[in-house]
């Protein structure tokens, strides 16, 4: 067995006796540190000795806080307690530990013999001590007893007392072992998150081949109980890439972006590159993929789901240009899909993916791009309804080459503001402002940056995304729908909806072009003829649902990438009846026990209760 073995801190110890003793338990090797504040202040003592340490766990007993008592000047907030917590993890590198059940007490007079038995227990072991001399007999006892060591990913204490109830940590394949990442691991804050929400999975696996993700997928059927989120690049608005308590595969690692054949612009690129990363990989080439419009987002979601970006309307979507991939199934079968090899499933995973499989390389056929003429204006306009409306016709009258999306909020008395940003497939700078010019004209031009530039460096104004991950927090709620035309009813009723104040954030996505060009039947992205993409956003789910009932009578289908129901009912909307009866049959083949499940679930939908993201 494994032994580890601590100390437990005599409280009636001077505050700077109990700091060095601590840290000559951290220099002997020990395996934790436990105090009992006595009449100091636990957070702080723990805080203190955090600081003073630098690898060696600290456990430490806290109240716990319930529901906050607002009569109570002294009572604890569990909102506080955990934010206070998340810093001290960031700070200390996780070695907090709080749960009393994560270690045992031993009497001070510990024997070799008594050791032995002890060593089975599956929790630290902590003696109590009171000079640098036991301390140091601790340590001695620690390497007679000359049992294993704790081996591998170094899981303390301070991982065991995080760990989520439902998981069999032990069984984690020992092909994912090394990377995989426990609440409590020094990476753990990096990976909980993605860019809009705060998560707390159970388990993180980080797989970065094919038969890693087979072996994740394997180690996933055996936890059908937990949720299930795959995650590319962490961005995605509909919330499926995190959750709390679950498993996450995450795909980060698997980020190259290969040329396979320089003639044809064929380019193999994997689920965890950001477009960012693909647009920087193609432009040397002088070639570029119409993706999103945010250079974060992973190609892994936006290339199953489908793609409606600033290259749209010249080029169709992102789906259109793929022309091959390779997935591992429910089963953990790895298999090749394109026109000729399992067309029903390449078929399938254009607009559906997320139920179909996991995705470990794309095949495009890209084209060529030179330099793009990138806007972003701001204007105030008088009347909310009369702009959305002057908008819908200036969009889907403009050009193929231009690309304009509208933001807006809830409007002030005194006017809106409206946020255009887009694209001009045109280096010409007398062509860009001709494209421009109608857009700057729907209101009070106040703020405006239009520029000349390559499409990498479009996409290169997203930031970053450090080692230390996304930090999300929140938990939007967001509604999409597809609609074929801007009329004035619906311009009318969208500003009625705006002025409720339930929505904060209002998506225009303009459409047309040549995502009609393609046959609806073609892929499983079927709503071809849609004039725009509109998205709501709110923080009430059910005013949100209120205000956004005003616009579904003008939907005709869903979005996938930007709504955060799964509901049956919305499942039906983004799929057509004829579509959603194929897609139904080839779930049926490829993931029959519907392990994939954690996305708009296609499987037996008549027995899916409607929810919100979990």
């Amino acid at each position: 067995m494994t032994l580890e073995l601590g100390v437990a801190l005599d409280p009636a110890l001077p505050p700077d006796a109990m700091t060095a003793l601590a840290q000559r338990a951290e220099e002997a090797g020990l395996d934790l540190v436990v105090i009992d504040p006595g009449d100091l202040d636990p957070w702080t003592t723990a805080t203190w000795l955090l600081g003073s340490t630098k690898s060696v766990p600290i456990g430490v007993t806290l109240t716990p806080t319930g529901a906050p008592d607002p009569r109570d000047p002294d009572a604890g907030y569990p909102s506080v307690a955990e934010r206070a917590r998340d810093s001290l993890d960031l700070l200390a590198g996780a070695r907090l530990i709080t749960d009393p059940d994560a270690w045992t007490s031993a009497p001070a007079d510990l024997s070799p013999a008594a050791l032995e038995s002890a060593a089975s227990t599956s929790v630290p072991l902590v003696v109590p001590v009171a000079t640098e001399a036991e301390v140091d007999r601790v340590a001695r006892l620690l390497v007679e007893h000359g049992g294993p060591r704790p081996s591998g990913p170094r899981r303390t204490s301070s991982v065991w007392a995080k760990r989520r109830p439902g998981i069999a940590y032990d069984d984690v394949p020992a092909s994912l072992a090394a990377t995989a990442v426990e609440p409590g691991d020094a990476a753990y804050r990096a990976v909980r998150s993605t860019y809009l929400r705060g998560g707390r999975p159970g388990l993180v696996l980080r797989p970065t081949t094919p038969a890693q993700v087979a072996d994740a997928l394997r180690f996933a059927g055996h936890h059908r109980h937990l949720p299930l989120g795959i995650r590319s690049g962490g961005h995605g608005v509909s919330g499926r890439s995190t959750n709390d308590g679950g498993l996450v595969i995450d795909l980060g690692g698997m980020s190259s972006i290969e040329v396979l054949d320089a003639p044809s612009r064929r380019v193999r690129i994997g689920p965890g590159a950001t477009w960012k990363q693909v647009a920087a990989a193609l432009d040397p080439y002088g070639w570029a993929l119409g993706s999103g419009d945010y250079g974060g987002v992973g190609v892994g979601g936006l290339a199953t789901a489908g793609g409606i970006g600033f290259l749209s309307r010249e080029h169709g979507l992102t789906i259109d240009h793929l022309v091959a991939v390779e997935m591992v199934l429910a089963d953990g079968s790895i298999v090749r899909a394109d026109r000729e090899e399992n067309p029903d499933l390449f078929w399938g995973v254009r607009g559906a993916g997320a139920n179909l499989g996991i995705v470990t390389a794309f095949e495009f056929e890209v084209y060529e791009v030179a330099e793009v003429g990138s806007a972003q204006l701001t204007l105030v306009v008088p009347d909310i309804e009369e702009a959305l409306l002057r908008f819908g016709a200036v969009a889907a009258a403009a050009p193929r080459d231009t690309t304009v999306f509208l933001v807006t909020g809830r409007p002030r008395a005194e006017g809106a503001v409206i946020q255009l940003y887009g694209l001009v497939d045109s280096p010409d700078p007398e062509v860009i402002v001709e494209r421009l010019t109608p857009f700057a004209s729907l209101g009070a031009l106040v703020q405006q940056q239009v520029f000349r530039a390559r499409y990498t460096d479009v996409m290169n104004q997203a930031p970053d995304v450090g080692s230390d991950g996304h930090h999300g927090h929140g938990e939007p709620h967001a509604r999409s729908g597809l609609i074929p035309a801007l009329t004035g009813d619906l311009a009318r009723d969208a500003a009625q909806m705006l002025r409720t104040g339930d929505v904060y954030f209002f998506q225009l996505r303009t459409m047309g072009g040549a995502i009609a060009d393609v046959d609806p039947d073609a892929t499983a992205f079927a709503h071809r003829t849609a004039a725009f993409q509109v998205t709501a956003m709110g923080g009430d789910p059910a005013a949100l649902d209120t205000a956004w009932s005003r616009l579904r009578p003008h939907l005709e289908g869903l979005y996938l990438s930007f709504e955060t129901t799964t509901s049956t009912e919305r499942v039906a909307d983004a799929f057509p009846p004829a579509t959603l009866a194929r897609l139904r049959e080839l779930k049926q083949r490829v993931d029959p026990t519907n392990l994939l499940r954690d996305n708009f679930n296609i499987f037996n939908i008549v027995n899916i209760e409607p929810s919100e993201n979990r």
